[in-house]
């Protein structure tokens, strides 16, 4: 039987430093969140063979915390009477768990509120089992994916309008996923600079000409 109990420990847990239980936002140099994403990946200097026998260990533990998050999330719908397909995979070096059906608004909530909410349970399940901090992304009805399109076009919009006038374009509080998709877009294009301001849970993206 699957526990679906709010997990507890008495070790510290840091999801958001960033928000991968590894850095604190989205982009600056080391862990500022002005460089990297906010569930950005830290980068190692390893040899060709160190890198290759890290990565297969990492996998293998990726794919297991995938799988205990999944049975997780599976005893939550049990217990609420949701129907779902659920299925874990690794996928571009995090554990990831996609439940996909109908009926599922109410687990993605407002603005993906209640599904971040969700996720963070369900990281702290795999915390319990594994002792170590994940960074396990979790999707309902495939609103991340959705949303990330939607991003991608504010994204855009915000650049037009920056090239356009030169100035800088604050755009509105976002979730760490939400400016993460947003940095994603606005690093990739030539001429323009992302960073995020302020504090949670009113952290917001700043899009600026390159100085």
């Amino acid at each position: 039987m699957t526990d679906t109990s709010i997990p507890r420990t008495d070790k510290p847990f840091d999801e958001e430093n960033d928000e991968a239980a590894a850095r604190v936002d989205e982009a600056e140099p080391a862990e500022d969140d002005e460089a990297v994403d906010d569930e950005g990946e830290e980068d190692e200097d390893a040899s060709d063979s160190a890198v290759a026998e890290t990565k297969e260990t990492s996998d293998n533990d990726l794919f297991r915390q995938s799988e205990i998050a999944a049975d997780y999330v599976e005893g939550l719908l049990d217990i609420l009477d949701y129907d779902g397909d659920i299925d874990e995979l690794v996928s571009a070096g995090r554990p990831v768990v996609e439940v996909v059906g109908g009926r599922l608004q109410p687990l993605v909530g407002q603005r993906g509120a209640t599904l971040e909410a969700l996720q963070e349970l369900t990281r702290l399940a795999v915390f319990r089992e594994t002792g170590s901090p994940s960074r396990l992304l979790l999707d309902v009805g495939g609103y991340r994916a959705n949303r990330r399109k939607e991003l991608a076009a504010v994204a855009k919009n915000a650049v037009e309008k920056v090239k356009e006038y030169g100035e800088a374009v604050r755009l509105e509080p976002m979730s760490a996923f939400e400016r993460k998709c947003v940095h994603d877009v606005v690093n990739a294009l030539a001429g323009v600079e992302s960073e995020s301001e302020g504090v949670e849970p009113h952290r917001r993206i700043i899009v600026r000409p390159v100085s």
